[in-house]
């Protein structure tokens, strides 16, 4: 439980894919100015992170390896990962449309978001680098945490900027400028989690 727990919280802060790892950046500037459309962009990822893990860990392991196409895993785990962003993509479209045209092109673009991408294929490092204490259920675990701290970086972001829209920011400022600053201020924020997950937990 207590090693379940501390992949949980270093997916979330210490391992944080768009903060530490630096993966999703366009979905992360892009659907960030509205803290609406950030929490349905992130529940969205975050649904597909996990079964994206679910399904192509048994797909590399059970088929994959066995079968000497390790080296396919790429192309079958991005295969994978359009087929479940289709089907949110039409979920969405015919339950909740609002959130459907908010989203706009973002929605179709998980497909190519290399944070649901990089946690379907880090996670099979994990495995190889600790193969009896990483395995399918850490594997799980892991993607709903990147998700849950996808979620958090994205709220947290799009709180400053609309913050920033409030306030009068210089004319050479506004715009991409101020944004990546704010970005960047966000990712170092993150940095004083890594003592407290590695002293709490021994992660």
């Amino acid at each position: 439980m207590k090693q379940l727990l501390a992949i949980f919280l270093a997916a979330i802060l210490t391992e944080n894919y768009i903060l530490e790892k630096f993966l999703g950046i366009c979905p992360f500037l892009g659907v960030s100015k509205n803290r609406k459309n950030a929490i349905g962009m992130s529940v969205a990822v975050t649904l597909v992170m996990v079964i994206s893990t679910a399904v192509t860990w048994p797909i590399y392991y059970n088929i994959l390896v066995p079968n000497g196409l390790d080296y396919l895993e790429t192309i079958v785990f991005i295969l994978v990962i359009a087929v479940l962003v289709q089907l949110i993509e039409t979920t969405l479209k015919k339950y909740i449309p609002s959130l459907y045209n908010a989203l706009g092109v973002y929605l179709p673009l998980i497909t190519t978001n290399c944070a649901v991408l990089g946690v379907t294929m880090l996670v099979l490092d994990k495995h190889t680098a600790n193969p009896a204490s990483f395995g399918y259920g850490q594997a799980l675990v892991n993607a709903f945490g990147a998700g849950i701290g996808f979620l958090v970086a994205m709220v947290m972001f799009s709180g400053v900027r609309e913050r920033i829209e409030m306030n009068d920011v210089p004319k050479f400022w506004k715009g991409l400028p101020i944004t990546l600053v704010a970005a960047s201020l966000t990712a170092v924020s993150f940095l004083g989690f890594q003592g407290l997950v590695t002293g709490m937990l021994g992660y």
